[in-house]
């Protein structure tokens, strides 16, 4: 197999053989990975004979393939297979910041087509644990640090509940810890005053739904953004129902926003436990659910960790020596 490139000029070329590995192991059983490769490097002339992969081009183009199929090496390596999704991925991770333990082996599921085509679905492990868990229980907790997708990956959920008509509508809070819940000190109306503490929740909708079609939803109350304090006393029937940062809300609180679970209700509540900006003589509501609920049917846990973050590789460094160092 060979890519079409017979009349271009080429100033270098590389081989990398395959030990141990049998090429359609690779490449599948009838090339078909090694045809997706061809068509992601146009510019190269990609020959396979036998376990010899030999790449004719131009040096730099050689040396971006070279670091490329090197990551693709050691994700089959280390988990014995490459779906066409991750070779995918591999390639459009343009700084190779996802670490090879965090991209598989994940569900090639799309929970929703976001905005310029973009394809949204689980990018870690655990977060197709949250996918998989949440088709049979209907309340979730996903708890982990800051970056491992736990918000996101709750509102695209969400989204495509309400998209495929599982739901009839979204509701999205936090704990105005900030403001201790109570936001009359703040200047403006009650928008301006809330939309700083809900920004992230806006953030991920805006990935997931056109701006016009989500403006729509919002104004006729099909998705509502609200502090917790403004769920006291309701009851939450047909929605799908998002309680983020969860760590911030105190015992009596996530109690209360836990009870106004209604009929065909779906519950997904996220928090990171390395991060209560509660008072110190208050406990944290996240903390003891998990010790009361963990043992009732119907409700889930899926704990995220720093292998799981998806932002900037630096982040995965920061939580790992701040774990390390607690207690000092």
């Amino acid at each position: 197999m060979a890519s079409d490139n017979n009349n271009q000029d080429f100033s270098g070329e590389k081989t990398f053989q395959l030990e141990g590995i049998h090429p359609s192991d690779i490449f599948g059983m009838k090339e078909e990975k090694l045809q997706l490769i061809c068509r992601i490097f146009p510019k190269l002339k990609i020959v396979l004979r036998g376990d010899l992969l030999k790449v004719i081009g131009e040096e730099d183009d050689i040396a971006f393939f070279d670091k490329k199929f090197t990551r693709i090496l050691n994700y089959y390596e280390k988990f014995g297979k490459i779906p066409e999704e991750i070779i995918l991925e591999i390639i459009s991770d343009e700084q190779d910041s996802m670490p090879i333990d965090n991209m598989g082996p994940v569900s090639s599921e799309v929970l929703v087509h976001g905005r310029d085509g973009m394809l949204i679905k689980a990018r870690t492990p655990n977060q197709a644990r949250m996918v998989e868990s949440f088709k049979t229980h209907d309340m979730l907790f996903a708890i982990g640090p800051a970056g491992t997708g736990k918000t996101y990956t709750a509102v695209a959920l969400a989204v495509r509940a309400l998209k495929n008509k599982e739901v009839k509508r979204i509701i999205l809070t936090r704990p105005a810890v900030e403001a201790g819940e109570n936001l009359g000190f703040l200047p403006g109306d009650l928008k301006e005053k809330l939309d700083p503490y809900l920004q992230p929740l806006y953030d991920a909708l805006r990935d997931m739904i056109p701006p016009f079609k989500l403006e729509s939803y919002i104004e006729d109350g099909t998705i509502e953004i609200a502090p917790l304090a403004f769920m006291r006393g309701r009851t939450l029937d047909n929605a799908f129902a998002i309680l983020d940062e969860a760590q911030n809300a105190t015992t009596n609180q996530l109690k209360m926003f836990l009870t106004r679970m209604g009929k065909s209700a779906k519950f997904l509540i996220t928090g990171d436990i390395t991060q209560i900006d509660l008072p110190k003589n208050q406990a944290s509501g996240l903390i003891s659910a998990i010790k009361i609920l963990n043992q009732v049917k119907g409700v889930e846990f899926v704990f995220l960790n720093e292998k799981d973050v998806v932002r900037h590789p630096l982040v995965t460094k920061i939580i790992t020596a701040y774990k390390q160092n607690e207690g000092d």
